[in-house]
């Protein structure tokens, strides 16, 4: 058991270490019943219509002198967002890192190359932005692919991102145009997590 489990069954309804502790003392999981559908066993595997996202936040600047290289030791505590899509929950989780943060932004300039093999958790701490300020760049210099190679995010993880960057450049210009926001707009907005401080207008 660990921490995640906590996180799992949170995110699913599923009471994991209850059901692990039966277990563990002889039950089969077709024995056990679902608290949460009461109908069906715990070898039914839960149905869930949200996302859940975690990210980690490194807080190095409270313990000076340690070795702030990622390893697989556990040096970070994180924050956690659930929604609808990915969208909204990356937009929440980003949110709960309490640093900050109003959501996932495309105006910040970090180079992706500086993510590397081996990265400190200043690169990491910068990663969400580094993929957008890229992503909000993509020409005949940098592609989703290129991106994906140097930084080992997945493409299905880049086009959201990249539909993120997208929509915000589309909300800033129809705020310019108009002084205000259509329906349509804000209502798309909301539903891809993003908070009214994001915009900064």
């Amino acid at each position: 058991m660990s921490r995640s489990s906590a996180l799992a069954s949170k995110a699913t309804g599923f009471p994991i270490a209850k059901i692990a502790a039966k277990l563990a003392v002889g039950y089969r999981l077709d024995e056990i019943p679902n608290d949460i559908t009461r109908k069906t066993p715990a070898s039914f595997e839960p149905a869930i219509d949200y996302v859940v996202v975690k990210i980690p936040r490194w807080d190095f600047e409270k313990f000076p002198g340690n070795d702030q290289r990622l390893t697989s030791q556990m040096k970070s505590w994180r924050g956690h967002g659930i929604g609808r899509t990915f969208k909204e929950a990356l937009n929440k989780t980003l949110r709960s890192l309490e640093n900050g943060w109003s959501g996932f932004h495309a105006r910040d300039n970090v180079a992706v190359t500086r993510m590397t093999r081996r990265p400190s958790w200043t690169t990491c701490a910068q990663a969400p932005r580094t993929a957008s300020s890229d992503l909000a760049r993509i020409d005949d210099r940098v592609t989703p692919q290129e991106i994906c190679t140097v930084t080992g995010i997945d493409i299905w993880f880049l086009e959201n991102l990249r539909q993120l960057v997208e929509f915000e450049t589309v909300v800033t210009r129809e705020f310019a145009e108009r002084h205000t926001l259509r329906a349509e707009t804000l209502r798309k907005a909301k539903r891809m997590g993003f908070s009214d401080k994001h915009w900064g207008f």
